[in-house]
């Protein structure tokens, strides 16, 4: 299930709005610009590939793409590999790519078919931790400040739709806000 956590932004200590109801989450974040949906869930292989996920899930990235102009859309798959030694440090730098405050020129669009990871939304004087998990799709405006935790063993699948060619640029803030509130572990743990 979807947790929506909201904090001060100077004071993680306080959570002000803590909901796993997604017609609550739904309706905070819209006042943002922010959409958040859930999605029917569809059976993936084993190890299924980009073009799997995005076959499975045709119908609703058509919609996604005619109502919003995307043009490059894909699937960005994160599973441990236990048996490859180098895996823990390409995980370990996937995560710290998205760890630090930034903003995009474009959209940040992601539906998420397996796993989770948190997007930290860092809107006026407060910060949105929305844990997404299977099934929720959430879209961030472009030039909200925010920031992603997919924790230190990322396991899962997310669609990603893009406006341009280039994918994700991300233009990052220099701040240590993200530094101070909790992590992916710390909320998957609290629940």
């Amino acid at each position: 299930m979807t947790l929506l956590t909201v904090w001060p932004d100077t004071d993680p200590g306080t959570v002000e709005v803590r909901t796993e109801d997604p017609v609550e989450i739904a309706a905070l974040l819209k006042r943002f610009g922010v959409r958040f949906e859930r999605w029917e869930l569809k059976e993936l292989p084993e190890g299924a590939s980009s073009e799997q996920v995005l076959e499975a899930y045709r119908a609703e990235v058509d919609r996604v793409i005619d109502a919003e102009g995307y043009i490059k859309v894909d699937a960005a798959v994160m599973a441990p590999r236990d048996d490859d030694p180098q895996w823990a440090e390409q995980a370990k730098a996937a995560r710290e790519k998205f760890l630090s405050e930034h903003t995009h020129d474009d959209d940040e669009d992601r539906f998420f078919a397996r796993g989770a990871g948190v997007f930290y939304l860092h809107l006026e004087d407060k910060v949105y931790g929305v844990l997404c998990e299977a099934g929720d799709l959430l879209s961030v405006p472009a030039n909200t400040t925010h920031w992603f935790d997919m924790g230190v063993r990322p396991d899962f699948v997310a669609i990603r739709f893009f406006h341009d060619e280039d994918g994700w640029v991300g233009d990052f803030c220099d701040t240590d806000t993200a530094e101070r509130f909790p992590s992916f572990d710390e909320l998957m743990a609290s629940r």
